[in-house]
Order: structure tokens, then sequence, then C-alpha cells
């Protein structure tokens, strides 16, 4: 329960709504205690032609008062008292409405409120944790946390919260009832009622257990269909469709029955709520018509409590229910909260600086680097880069090479050792201008599903439509955006799906080019294309390239011949570092992987 209410305490920036909620929720049962009330003068006064009088023996405050409403109330003609409790009647449900209305908007207002605020909470959250927990993450268990038990959330404090509050409202007024008329036999019937709320009880339990095993299977659905939508390519090419339906079908047949064991359960307490209500409604009739019949109680009252009584199985009712409702918000809630006490592992400091403009070298001094739980990647890297250098990295796969570049941005920090960007430790560097003046492009080509325009200007939004076509131009993509649909206006689908690899290359080095920053990180930017799409990112690339400093990574050693030095990266350390030139006179793995590329 606490994660519960941690997120209640969410609802605090709304405590006007909520206290405004809470007010109509306590007229609404007011106004509903008088209505119940009003069959006293109509049953005893309209229909029978008794005197009305007050038959309790708890103490009331302002007896003399209440007397003489009484008395007022007799002298009345029947007929004409008949027409005056109508119109009570008709004006009651008038301002019932009113306040219903009120109630109804004021808690949905918290209850979405909440919910946004959440949903920002966790998104927010998500974009600030580090690179290593986002990559272990399933995506599609993260998109769950946001869709699906935010939506139990929200119907945990729009629909449980309020229902539940309003139930109580309601409790307390028909109980105050039963006992200022009978308050002997409600307090027996009070006692009944508990302990026949115990299994009631255990089922509540129960089905916050289901409700947790329904959500964390969800996210597990959610996930295989962002893996399948996504690789939708792969499926088709492979032949995998049956299999990927089979697989679905399990997954979604297993939420299935966990679901319908939460609804049967669930079903259940309605059912049993009202048999127990009805068990004591006839155990207390039996005993109030003995003391109408010995005059104890009149008609009039023997109504009210037997309405009390009848009317007392809703709230209760509707609070075994929401019970229900806001158990799988507490099992929602612990999983929201699970994600947002992760701390990322890669802070910004209270006292970062901002980076002046780049003049000097960037220097990787004794870095030692592992991913969480595994063997050392990197270990003792020593490396300079100057000012307007083409650094090249080299050396077999899952070497360690795509994470020492990553290190720069600070997607990740090393455990030991520090990077110093003109002589500052970028850990002391703000976020911001740290990676404004970085530019990346990798081989995975990130694109939005919006304009070519808007992908080329990612992050700076405000750049004019001619900078944009200069960038392109120079990114050798002009031309193909020209004979899009709509041009720079085109839509190009989620992650650039009507694109080819090498126009989506070329977007991506026209959205880096358009950034202009100093220092560039190129991450197999070239692989996996054909000939004649390669030879045109190589030109995009070279334009890009010049007058920057930059790391490039290439399994294609004929990309980086003309480095400033080349670094090869062997079980994590530098094992050779020098120019083409020098390496390939020297035996060692440079020579090896060259002449395994070469040689015929």
């Amino acid at each position: 329960m606490r994660s519960y209410f941690r997120l209640i305490k969410l609802a605090k920036v709304y405590i006007f709504s909520f206290i405004g909620a809470i007010v109509c929720m306590a007229f609404l049962n007011i106004l509903s205690g008088f209505g119940l009330l009003s069959l006293v003068p109509l049953v005893d006064r309209v229909l029978s032609g008794d005197p009305m009088v007050l038959t309790t023996s708890i103490k009331l405050p302002f007896p003399d008062k209440i007397n003489a409403l009484l008395n007022t109330i007799n002298n009345v003609p029947r007929i004409q008292l008949l027409w005056y409790i109508s119109g009570f009647i008709l004006v009651l449900f008038l301002v019932k409405g009113i306040f219903d209305y009120y109630k109804e908007t004021l808690m949905e207002h918290v209850g979405q409120g909440v919910v946004r605020d959440i949903r920002d909470m966790i998104y927010k959250h998500i974009q600030d944790l580090s690179l290593d927990f986002v990559g272990n993450q399933r995506s599609g268990e993260l998109v769950s946390r946001i869709t699906n038990d935010v939506r139990w959330v929200q119907d945990g404090i729009a629909r449980g919260l309020a229902n539940t509050l309003n139930s109580f409202f309601e409790l307390s007024l028909y109980l105050s009832l039963l006992i200022i008329i009978a308050w002997k036999m409600s307090i027996l019937c009070l006692v009944i009622f508990a302990i026949l709320m115990i299994p009631i009880a255990k089922i509540g339990r129960l089905l916050r257990k289901l409700s947790t095993q329904g959500q964390e299977k969800m996210a597990d659905i959610s996930s295989l269909l962002f893996e399948t939508i996504s690789g939708i390519r792969v499926v088709k090419a492979f032949g995998m469709e049956k299999y990927e339906g089979n697989r679905f079908r399990r997954e979604n047949a297993l939420y299935y029955k966990l679901m319908m064991k939460a609804i049967r359960r669930g079903a259940l307490l309605g059912p049993l709520v009202e048999f127990v209500g009805a068990l004591l409604a006839i155990t207390v009739l039996l005993l109030t018509v003995k003391l109408v019949i010995s005059g104890q109680l009149s008609k009039g009252w023997f109504a009210v409590y037997i309405g009390s009584l009848v009317a007392i199985i809703k709230p209760v009712k509707k609070i075994s229910q929401m019970n229900s409702i806001i158990q799988r918000a507490v099992a929602a809630g612990d999983r929201i909260y699970k994600l947002l006490d992760i701390k990322p592992r890669v802070k910004e400091v209270p006292e970062a600086v901002e980076l002046p403009p780049f003049k000097d070298s960037i220097k990787f001094s004794n870095i030692d680097f592992a991913y969480e739980n595994k063997e050392p990647l990197l270990k003792g890297i020593n490396l300079e880069a100057n000012k307007g250098q083409v650094i090249a990295i080299v050396g077999a796969s899952g070497v360690g090479k795509t994470t020492l570049v990553n290190l720069i941005p600070r997607f990740y920090d090393p455990n030991k050792g520090k990077i110093t960007i003109d002589g500052i430790d970028i850990k002391k560097i703000t976020f911001n201008s740290l990676r404004a003046q970085l530019g990346i492009v990798t081989q995975e080509t990130i694109l939005f599903n919006d304009t070519v325009r808007a992908n080329i200007a990612y992050g700076h939004p405000d750049r004019d439509i001619e900078e944009i076509i200069h960038a392109a131009k120079l990114a050798n993509a002009h031309r193909f955006i020209e004979k899009m649909p709509d041009g720079y206006g085109t839509v190009i689908g989620e992650r650039g799906f009507q694109l080819s690899g090498g126009e989506k290359q070329r977007l991506s080095i026209a959205r880096a080019i358009l950034k202009n920053p100093s220092i560039l990180i190129l991450d197999e930017a070239t692989s996996a294309l054909d000939t004649k799409s390669e030879r045109l990112v190589q030109d995009a690339i070279h334009k890009l390239m010049k007058h920057r400093t930059v790391f490039v990574i290439a399994h294609r050693l004929s990309t980086i011949q003309q480095s400033d030095c080349i670094v090869v990266l062997k079980e994590g350390q530098i094992i050779q570092q020098g120019t083409h030139k020098e390496l390939i006179k020297r035996e060692g793995l440079y020579k090896t992987l060259y002449e395994m590329q070469f040689t015929v």
C-alpha cells in the first residue's frame, strides 16, 4: 500500500479540487439523509394521519427545536403537507444533481491530473536513466508502465478513491440513522457484519496478487508486440508469421486466464455482500416489526430504519468492489515506483559548468569500464585526440570500440579514470553544453515519424529552410528529397520506414551537418550499404569531417587509411597506435586485419 499512498500524495497539487469534491460528497449524503427522513411525515402524517414523534434512546442536540419542528409539521393539513413534501423532494434532487456534477468533475480533475503527472514523471525518468539500464530493459515493458499500469492508477484514484470516500460518507449517514432509531440492535448487526467481512478481505488480498501477475503478463505482451511489429520485415522474411502468432496467442491466453481468475473473485464480492446484507436485513426486519407492533416505533421511523438498512448494502458493496480496483492500483503503483526509484548511474553534478568552445584536445586517462555485473570491457585506456585530428578505432566485434566513444557524450561513465576536454573533466560539465558540441552518426540510423525537415532540424527546430536545404545538399540528400511527394514536408514514417538505408544515412548526416559540431563520432556509418549508396554517403561524410575532431569506427579499413591516428583494440586494451603507413609496416593485429581484407 505504501506505493499507492505515494501516488495519492501527488494529489496535493490538486488539494483544492480534492477538498471541493469531498465537500460535494458530504452535502450529497446530507441531502440523501433528508430525502430518507421525508418518509417519516409521508408515512406517519400523510398516509396514516398519526402525529409525528421522535422515538430514540440517543440524546440528540437541540431537542426543543426538534420537537418544535415536529409540532409544526403535525399542524399542517395532510394534503398540504403532501404538496410540501413533493416540492421538497424535487428541489432536493435538483440540488443533489448540482453537487453530484461538481463531485464527479472535481474528482476526475484530480485523477486525470495525477495520471498526467505520473506519465510525465515516468517518461522524464526513463529519459534521465543511463543507457545501461534502458539497454537491458524491454521497450514494451517500459511502454507498459506508462500505458497499462498508469491506467490502473487512474481507475484507483479517479474511481476507486472517489467512490470509496463517497461510500464511507453514505455508510456514516445510514449507520447514524440506524443507531439513532435503535442503537442496540444496530450495534449487534455491525458485530455480525464485521465477522462476515473477514472472507471478503481475504478475497481482496488475493485480487491484488492476481492483479500483479496480470500486469506483469501485460508487460510481456507489450514487449512481444513491440518486437514483432518493429521487426515485421524479419518475421516475414523468415516465414515466422505462424510461429509469432502462436507465441502471441500463448501469452494472450495466459493473460486471459489471470484476468478471468481476478474477475471471478471480484464478481464474487458483490453477491457475497448482498447475501450478508439480506441476512442482516431479515434479522432486523423480524426484530423491528415487533417494536412497531408494540408501539415503540412509528411506521414512519420503521420505514426510515428499513430504508437505511437496505441502503447500507449499496456503499458496502461498492467499497468491496472498489477494493479490487484499489488493489490493482496498488500493484500498478508498486511497479511504477520500482521503476521511479531506480537511480541513474550517470548524473549531472550540481556544480556542473558550461563547456567553452572546443579548442585543444580530448584525453582518455587510465580508463576502465564494465557494464553492470559484467566483466571489464575496457582496461587502462590512454588516448589523446587533438583538435582537427581524425582518430580511427579498429578491432574485432565486441572489443569495446562503440563503448569507448560512447563515454565521450557520457552515455556511460567509466568505472576508473577520467576523460577531459581542454583539461576539464567531462563529469564536471553540463550535459547540454557537452552534447551540444558533439555530433553522432551511427550504423543504426534513428529517424522519427515526422517530416524530412523536422528530422534534419531535430534539436534545432528554429533553423531556416535555407539552412536545412544547404545541409541536405552537403549530405547528398537534396536530390532524393526533392523527388518525394511533399519534398521537405514529406512524413517519412516510423524509423524512416519509407526510405532506403543510404537515404536514411544521408538524412542522419544532414542532421549532423546542420548541428555543426566541433567533435564528431562516426560509428560504422557506411556499413551495410550497397556500393552506390556507400559512395554517396562516404562523400557526404568527408564533407562532414572537414575542420572537425573525428572519432571514426569502421570495419572497412579502406575508409580510415587517411586518419591521423589509428587505434587498435584487443581484449579491451590499446595494443597498437599510429598512422596507416606506420602500422602496416609492423607485425601485429592491424596488419593482419588489413591483409585479410585486401589479400585476394
